[in-house]
């Protein structure tokens, strides 16, 4: 695997690559990886020639300065994990090559970026969108994949390649869970062991809104209340929200009649947990 810090590294080793007629898949990630990322990896291997994965620790998506600075990645640990995957490239460039002086622009997706983690997180989704694009400018890839975990995160690229024309086929992957169904995370290595106990409230909730769903129930409401009432059984919940989404547009639903998300923001011991699930009448 070749490590690269720069953008002219980088369109280097692919340049030959894409000449030679490869397919290039992409994974962007900020680090920190586990299983779910790795098996985001692992999925391109079904759609493309020559993996990439970045690693890329992006100031800009960050609300709370603090938490940027609280953000640690091991570097050599991440390039061994993406080494044994069989991954070709690690892009890993600095702040400085991502973000030169002089650097003023933006890419906004309006509408997605509205609700839920856009409206409690402020620029989240516009610092996201710049950057991905960024890195689809640099890797140019043919497909790259996006984890479902992050689902507002994951319909807000696909709108953006849409509505950008770029010319990548976004593969959706899909959320891996731990075995006791914790939905995996970087974050999750902040929680105790108390605190990991108490989240798996989250992904309880959300097994038993799938289970009433499937004998029938289809008010949006009873299913999210399923969920509130999970949360809600273990020690000083903070809820930040549970909605039930139309998976194209991300409106709420009163009642599941099409493809939707369940989607679920929970604090526990302050640690800031996404997790989701599919309800669709077509598969019940």
């Amino acid at each position: 695997m070749e490590i690269v810090s720069t953008v002219s590294a980088a369109r280097s080793f692919l340049k030959p690559l894409k000449r030679a007629g490869k397919r290039v898949g992409f994974v962007p990630t900020m680090g920190a990886l586990h299983e779910g990322h790795l098996s985001l990896a692992r999925t391109l291997r079904q759609h493309s020639d020559v993996r990439v994965c970045s690693i890329f620790v992006n100031p800009s998506q960050f609300n709370d300065p603090k938490d940027y600075e609280a953000y640690v990645i091991s570097l050599e640990r991440d390039a061994g994990l993406l080494r044994r995957e069989g991954v070709d490239l690690l892009f890993a460039p600095s702040v400085e090559e991502i973000y030169p002086a002089g650097y003023q622009t933006t890419v906004t997706v309006s509408e997605v970026s509205k609700p839920f983690e856009g409206a409690l997180r402020p620029g989240h989704f516009t610092g996201v969108a710049s950057v991905v694009s960024i890195l689809f400018n640099i890797v140019q890839p043919d497909v790259a994949i996006f984890g479902e975990k992050d689902f507002q995160q994951l319909s807000l690229i696909e709108r953006m390649v849409h509505d950008l024309k770029f010319d990548i086929e976004i593969i959706r992957g899909a959320l891996v869970r731990d075995a006791d169904g914790l939905a995996l995370s970087s974050r999750n290595a902040r929680l105790s062991q108390d605190g990991r106990t108490h989240a798996l409230a989250i992904s309880r909730g959300l097994f038993a809104a799938q289970a009433a769903f499937k004998q029938g129930l289809r008010d949006s409401a009873r299913l999210e209340e399923l969920v509130v009432e999970s949360i809600k059984s273990v020690p000083n919940p903070v809820i930040d929200y549970v909605s039930m989404v139309d998976e194209g547009s991300l409106a709420p639903v009163r009642s599941v009649s099409g493809r939707c998300r369940l989607l679920v923001v929970a604090r526990v011991e302050g640690v800031r947990l996404l997790d989701n699930a599919a309800f669709d009448p077509a598969r019940s």
